[in-house]
């Protein structure tokens, strides 16, 4: 089923043409990987779907987002109910100056989620989602600035699950980690495709080839090719797509 469908999507930054004509369908239960050198436009993607690029000034945008039958980019949109619907985790683990447990709460508790034991079901769901809860079950109440950067980024997984999305987006999401604990990450988002629709902005191309069902390569703005991972990594059509690949430019 399609999840996220991308319809000649255009992005402006005043005078800056960021995305040109992107058309992209998101399956759900797959992780699409998006791939491409620096500024070529998967992360301004990445944030057209949960419409983050509307907290930027002189920003234009044309063209579709559909997420199911909804036009995201309709007037009558909610966008924090979008933003329930679409969750994100960014490059740098970002967890509060709260405790383990009052990060993953904080959420819920905005949308009017009182009740303690809905709250305590909540979090210990959202961190076992997230691996983390053996981990951290007997110290919710400690900083979670006292975890360790990839126990951080699985927080902030937890943090996004506890709003029950549909759609994971992921940006650059193991940049910053060793690569234990990247190899952590892989894992969980081979768990969590089970259940939502997962997009990954990633630098790595053994990490796409590793955990993407899907690949959408970016360059300059535009998807030069798009496909099945194992088809764009084996025979790419596209004869930039295979120097990008081979790491002959980017």
């Amino acid at each position: 089923m399609t999840k996220v469908s991308v319809t000649r999507l255009n992005l402006h930054y005043e005078e800056f043409h960021a995305l040109k004509d992107v058309s992209l369908d998101i399956k759900d239960k797959e992780v699409t990987a998006l791939i491409g050198p620096s500024g070529c436009g998967k992360s301004t993607f990445l944030r057209t779907i949960n419409r983050m690029n509307d907290l930027i000034d002189n920003v234009k945008i044309e063209g579709e987002i559909k997420l199911e039958d909804q036009d995201i980019y309709k007037k009558e949109v909610d966008v924090a109910q979008l933003r329930r619907r679409v969750g994100m985790v960014f490059q740098k683990p970002n967890p509060f100056p709260k405790s383990i447990y009052e990060n993953v709460a904080y959420g819920p508790r905005r949308y009017g989620i009182k009740a303690k034991t809905h709250l305590n079901e909540i979090v210990e769901r959202s961190l076992k989602k997230a691996a983390i809860w053996d981990e951290v079950k007997d110290r919710l109440h400690k900083p979670a600035l006292s975890l360790s950067g990839g126990q951080q980024q699985r927080l902030c997984i937890a943090r996004a699950l506890a709003m029950e999305p549909e759609v994971l987006l992921m940006d650059e999401p193991t940049a910053s980690l060793d690569p234990i604990a990247t190899a952590r990450i892989e894992e969980l988002i081979n768990e969590l495709k089970k259940e939502y629709a997962i997009i990954i902005v990633t630098h790595s191309m053994q990490q796409a080839a590793r955990i993407s069902d899907k690949t959408a390569f970016f360059l300059m703005g535009e998807i030069v090719e798009k496909g099945k991972t194992k088809e764009i990594f084996t025979v790419p059509k596209d004869k930039r797509t295979e120097g990008y690949i081979t790491g002959r430019f980017g």
